[in-house]
């Protein structure tokens, strides 16, 4: 079974210095590290694996419901899984891209 991927095209590009890999840290404190970088760098991209994925949804939400209300958007999410090559189990993972207006 081969799994194909279809993407848009999109302007908005990440690279090391504004990904934030969302831990298992408490929310309100990720959600704080995460506001720092928007503010130092205008954009953010959430990065989580597995269980962790509604924990960056609820991030992205404080951050554009809360913190910054009316003054962010969220550009883009990116849904995908993959196989763990260990294990072999399927592994899904988000990115959600947040900027500053």
């Amino acid at each position: 079974m081969e799994i194909q991927k279809t993407e848009e095209e999109s302007t908005v590009e990440t690279d090391l210095s504004n990904e934030f890999f969302v831990t298992d840290d408490p929310i309100m404190e990720s959600a704080t590290n995460a506001l720092m970088m928007i503010s130092k760098l205008g954009l953010v991209c959430l990065k989580a694996k597995g269980e962790l994925i509604p924990n960056a949804v609820s991030i992205a939400n404080i951050i554009t419901d809360n913190f910054l209300k009316n003054n962010s958007t969220i550009d883009k999410i990116n849904l995908d899984s993959e196989i763990e090559p260990n294990e072999g189990r399927l592994i899904s993972t988000i990115e959600i891209m947040v900027s500053k207006n």
